[in-house]
């Protein structure tokens, strides 16, 4: 299914981008020739390959999971300007426009 100047002003649209019509063109073409080359691969026969989660078969070192610091959350929370239950506050920030 070939994309059209359409699709693109469609999605455009859907994803709040602004594209000039100058760019219509250039883009049409780029992700019809990306939808030809998926549609390749897809058509690539795959039944007999085993798929591959890392090209090495590599295994990291594990370590044994211990606590290695104390608990200094109080030490570091008491410089802070506002503590509740734990949590830092912070002044609320909201940008309008």
């Amino acid at each position: 299914m070939p994309i059209d100047a359409k699709d693109i002003k469609k999605v455009a649209h859907l994803a709040r981008l602004a594209i000039s019509e100058n760019d219509i063109a250039p883009l049409t073409k780029d992700l019809d020739n990306i939808l030809k080359l998926v549609e390749k691969m897809n058509q690539t026969d795959t039944k007999n390959i085993e798929p591959l989660a890392h090209p090495f078969d590599a295994t990291q070192p594990l370590r044994e999971d211990t606590i290695s610091e104390e608990n200094k959350r109080e030490l570091m929370q008491s410089t802070a300007p506002q503590v509740k239950a734990g949590l830092y506050i912070v002044p609320q920030f909201i940008e309008t426009e």
